[in-house]
């Protein structure tokens, strides 16, 4: 019985990251092919898989759907975590595929766990361990190829793409350190999906879902239908049980099937051009993430 939820936790692990990878890659066709914009996205993606998210935990009856708001430093911390970790993980990184592409935006956003090797060193004060320094050196070089191919008098990504990607990975950053301790808490579903519904919330002042854009047809309302059910919704779901079968170590690890899969989804069906430097950059910020799986965790202080 064990190994049959290993099985299916190592499964649902890089299903999970191939359909996070599949949904930024069709997010590039609707900027590229139907003329749609971030913003729009962002928020018709982020309040309908919140409700469903939350409906979901409903069904199940989960006490911790409104238990959470009955503290009022966990509801301060919810909505901290929805703001400055889910809104901006999500905005930044379509930001970058929209500056950028599918590829690039998503190996960016990977160097994420270096920001948070750096952040627990000086939070901690404790220098970097050698294996720490190797990971952070690696994510820097995978960067520096990725955006300049070897040349450091051009760039390969416009300095927007690079500003924004950067952003991403710092969100990514953010992402995973703040909900840390709501988690010990409150059920993961329940987290996940009120801090998705308020950061929907807070994009529909910036760009209201129902001021629809671009060009609507029959594969704009699939590839739309993807991005929230297939591409945010269920791998969400499924990978919070990976986390449960495994653990978020291992599930960490085979998250790394996402930039692969997003690179191949936009050379194959996009064009996008992935030469040999690419392909070495996005190998040293992908092995950064296999060494620092590697390291012990590190406890995370209550006063973030």
């Amino acid at each position: 019985m064990q190994s049959n939820n290993k099985f299916l936790g190592f499964a649902s692990a890089i299903f999970a990251a191939m359909l996070w990878g599949v949904s930024g890659a069709f997010a590039q066709f609707l900027f590229r092919e139907k003329e749609f914009n971030a913003e729009w996205l962002v928020t018709v993606r982020l309040l309908v898989s919140g409700v469903l998210m939350l409906l979901f935990g409903l069904l199940q009856r989960n006490p911790d759907i409104w238990n959470i708001w009955k503290n009022k430093k966990d509801a301060i911390q919810l909505g901290t975590f929805s703001l400055l970790g889910m809104l901006t993980v999500q905005y930044t990184y379509f930001a970058t595929i929209l500056h950028s592409n599918a590829a690039t935006a998503t190996v960016l956003q990977y160097i994420g766990p270096v920001f948070i090797a750096i952040y627990l060193a000086i939070r901690l004060l404790k220098w970097p361990k050698p294996i720490e320094l190797l990971a952070i050196g690696l994510a820097m070089l995978g960067t520096f190829l990725l955006v300049t191919h070897g040349d450091i008098n051009t760039l390969n990504i416009t300095p927007t793409a690079l500003a924004w990607g950067i952003s991403s990975a710092i969100a990514l950053a953010a992402y995973t350190v703040l909900p840390v301790h709501l988690l010990e808490r409150y059920s993961p579903i329940v987290i996940i999906g009120w801090s998705m519904l308020i950061a929907g919330i807070a994009m529909s002042i910036i760009h209201p879902p129902h001021k629809l854009e671009g060009i609507w047809d029959t594969d704009t309302y699939l590839v739309v239908a993807f991005i929230i059910f297939l591409g945010t919704l269920i791998p969400f779901y499924i990978f919070l049980n990976a986390i449960k079968n495994i653990g978020p170590q291992r599930a960490s690890l085979l998250a790394c099937a996402e930039p692969l899969s997003a690179t191949i989804i936009a050379i194959a069906y996009f064009g996008v051009q992935f030469h040999y430097m690419d392909w070495i950059g996005s190998l040293c910020i992908i092995t950064t993430i296999l060494l620092l799986t590697k390291i012990k965790k590190k406890v995370i202080p209550e006063d973030l």
